[in-house]
């Protein structure tokens, strides 16, 4: 027998489940804003993945070139969610042990 303490391990469990729970419900209030186009396009979202607010400068805005703005819309929504799940992901890997740390990394690919 390894002398393993089942109950113990269940316990650590439930108490390691129940601190990433209140990490993520943290870091849904926890924002971060990207920018692209030197600022023309601002988006904010949420470390747990929403987007709350874009901001698009007029100048953004060209009738004749409509595919720029969508670029430097997905440009900046792409690295506010990024940003937000290195955030999340950080909050996250200070609660797992060392050896669970880097499945963080595969879960989001």
């Amino acid at each position: 027998m390894s002398g393993l303490d089942f109950g113990k391990l269940a316990e650590q469990a439930a108490q390691m489940q129940a601190e990433l729970q209140r990490l993520q419900a943290e870091a849904e209030k926890e924002t971060v804003t990207a920018s692209a186009g030197g600022g023309l396009v601002k988006v904010t979202a949420t470390a747990g993945g929403e987007i709350t607010a874009i901001e698009i400068d007029p100048k953004a805005i060209d009738p004749s070139d409509p595919e720029l703005l969508g670029d430097l819309v997905t440009a900046a929504v792409n690295q506010a969610l990024r940003d937000g799940r290195s955030r999340l992901e950080a909050k996250l890997s200070s609660v797992l042990p060392s050896d669970l740390g880097g499945l963080l990394g595969g879960l989001g690919q």
